[in-house]
C-alpha cells in the first residue's frame, strides 16, 4: 500500500442495495473496490493476491468471513478486516476481535464509521510498514546487524560505532546488564578493517578468578595443577582481530596491571613461561559497574580506566528508549516464530501498549526472553494478547489514576459516557481491563460502547 487513495478494498456481500452504497461511497474516497457475493468466489481472490481492506459478512455463502479473514491475513498480515451481520452478537464480535478483526459492525452499516475504520487499519499498516523500511534502511546504512531501535539514544548508538570501527581505537561500552553491549562490540568489529580476522569474546564476571588469567594469557605445560595442556589465552586468539572483554570491573588489581601492559606493548607471557608474545589486538571493554567510581574508592586502576576509555558508548536503558519496544517486540516474534516452528498470527496492540509500560529491569534482554516464553507457549494459529504477558508484567503495569474533568450540570449519562471513555485511554482501550477497573461485565462494556459510540 503505498497511499491511502491506492488502497485495495475486498468486499463480500449479497445484499444489492449494501454493495451499492458501500463501493459507491468508497468508490468516491478514492480505493480501488472489487466486489463479490459469496465466500467461495473471496476465498479465490484472497488466495490469489493481498488486499490492505477486507470487509465481509460473518455469514459469507459456502465460506464464512471468520475463515476468509485467515486467508486475508496469510497474504497481508496486516490487513484491515471488518465483519458485518444482520444481528449484534457479542459473544461473536469478541471472537472476531481477538482473531484479528479490527471492527464488527451490525446492518444497516455506517458509511462514515465503516471509513474512519479503514483509515485507522490502514494506519497501522502504514505504521508497520515504516518500521520495516526504517529497519532495512539502518541496516542498510550502518551494517548493524541484530540492533535494533530507532530512538534517538539508538541512533547515537550506530553513528558512534559508524565513527569508531575504521579505527584502532579501544572503545568502552557501557550500560546496564542487557542493553546489547555484546552486540555493539560485534557491530564494531563487523564493520572494521579487522572483520574478517577473529572476533574473540570473555566474560570477566563469569570465570573464577584463579582461571581469568589462564583464559586471558594462556598457560604451558605444568603451569598449575591441572595444566597438563600447553593453552592459548584469549589475546592469542584474538591475533589481528579483536578481543571483547565484558564485565571488565571484574577483573582484580593484579590482572588490570597486566592487561595495562598488553594494552600499551601488545605483548605478554603466559602462565608458567618467560617466552614474550607479540600481538596485533583491538581491545574493546563493556561493563555495568561505574568504573569512574570504583576509580576514586581504589578498586579500579585509574591508568587502567583512562587507558580504555579513549572511546565510550553509553548503552541507552530500555525504559529510556520506551518508542523501541514496538519494533523489538515485532522482531523477536519473528525470531521465536521461526526458532519454535510456531505460525502464530501477531502480538495485539493492545499487549504492546502492556509491555511499553513496565520497566523492564531486565532491559531488551529480558524483553527477548519474555516474548520468547509467550510464543512457546502459545498455541499455533493465535494472535497473542494481553492475557498471553506473565502476570508479574500485567499486574505491574496497572492502569494507572489520573483526574478527568466532568462540566457542571451533565447529566448521568453523560458522566458515564466520560468515564467509561477516559478509563478505556488509560487501559491502552483493552476491554477487558477496562470493564475489571470499572467492575462491570464485558458485554455490559460492549453495550456501553455502543450506546455512547465509544471507539
Amino acid at each position: 500500500m503505498a497511499n491511502d487513495s491506492a488502497a485495495t478494498v475486498l468486499l463480500v456481500d449479497q445484499d444489492p442495495s449494501i454493495v451499492r452504497d458501500v463501493v459507491s461511497y468508497l468508490d468516491e474516497k478514492g480505493y480501488a473496490v472489487e466486489h463479490v457475493d459469496d465466500g467461495e468466489k473471496a476465498y479465490n481472490l484472497l488466495d490469489d493476491r493481498a488486499f490492505d481492506v477486507l470487509i465481509t459478512e460473518l455469514n459469507a455463502h459456502r465460506i464464512n468471513g471468520m475463515r476468509l479473514m485467515a486467508v486475508a491475513k496469510d497474504r497481508n498480515p496486516e490487513v484491515c478486516v471488518i465483519l458485518i451481520t444482520r444481528e449484534p452478537d457479542i459473544e461473536r464480535a469478541t471472537e472476531a476481535m481477538r482473531q484479528g478483526a479490527l471492527d464488527f459492525q451490525t446492518k444497516p452499516l455506517n458509511l462514515g464509521k465503516l471509513e474512519a475504520v479503514i483509515q485507522l487499519g490502514l494506519g497501522r499498516q502504514r505504521l508497520v510498514f515504516e518500521q520495516h523500511e526504517l529497519r532495512r534502511r539502518l541496516d542498510e546504512k550502518y551494517g548493524l546487524g541484530s540492533l535494533v531501535g530507532k530512538s534517538r539514544g539508538m541512533i547515537k548508538v550506530y553513528e558512534a560505532v559508524r565513527q569508531i570501527a575504521p579505527t584502532r581505537a579501544t572503545v568502552l561500552i557501557q550500560g546496564e546488564t542487557g542493553t546489547g553491549k555484546d552486540l555493539v562490540a560485534q557491530a564494531i568489529h563487523t564493520n572494521s578493517p579487522r572483520r574478517d580476522a577473529p572476533f574473540v569474546k570473555l566474560n570477566c564476571a563469569s570465570i573464577p578468578e584463579a582461571l581469568v588469567e589462564s583464559e586471558l594469557f594462556g598457560h604451558v605445560a605444568g603451569a598449575f595443577t591441572g595444566a597438563t595442556h600447553t593453552r592459548k589465552g584469549r589475546f592469542e586468539l584474538a591475533d589481528k582481530g579483536t578481543l571483547f572483554l565484558d564485565e571488565v570491573g571484574e577483573l582484580s588489581l593484579a590482572l588490570q596491571a597486566k592487561l595495562l601492559r598488553v594494552l600499551e606493548n601488545q605483548q605478554f607471557e603466559r602462565l608458567g613461561d618467560s617466552r614474550t608474545l607479540h600481538v596485533d589486538v583491538r581491545l574493546i571493554a563493556a561493563t555495568n559497574r561505574p568504573l569512574e567510581k570504583m576509580v576514586a574508592e581504589g578498586n579500579f586502576r585509574d591508568d587502567l580506566y583512562y587507558r580504555l576509555r579513549v572511546v565510550t558508548i553509553d548503552m541507552p536503558s530500555l525504559r529510556q528508549r520506551r518508542e523501541d519496544i514496538p519494533l523489538l517486540v515485532d522482531t523477536f516474534f519473528r525470531e521465536a516464530c521461526r526458532a519454535n516452528n510456531k505460525d502464530l498470527e501477531g502480538i495485539t496492540r493492545n499487549a504492546t501498549d502492556v509491555l511499553m509500560r513496565y520497566d523492564w529491569p531486565g532491559n531488551v534482554r529480558e524483553l527477548k526472553n519474555i516474548i520468547e516464553g509467550i510464543v512457546i507457549m502459545a498455541r499455533s494459529g493465535r494472535l497473542l494478547d494481553v492475557q498471553d504477558i506473565p502476570e508479574h508484567i500485567r499486574r505491574t503495569t496497572a492502569p494507572e489514576v489520573r483526574e478527568m474533568r466532568i462540566p457542571t450540570g451533565a447529566n448521568m449519562a453523560e458522566v458515564e459516557r466520560i468515564v467509561i471513555e477516559e478509563t478505556m485511554k488509560v487501559c491502552g482501550f483493552n476491554k477487558e481491563r477496562c470493564a475489571d477497573t470499572l467492575d462491570i461485565g464485558l458485554r455490559t462494556l460492549y453495550r456501553k460502547l455502543k450506546e455512547y459510540d465509544i471507539r
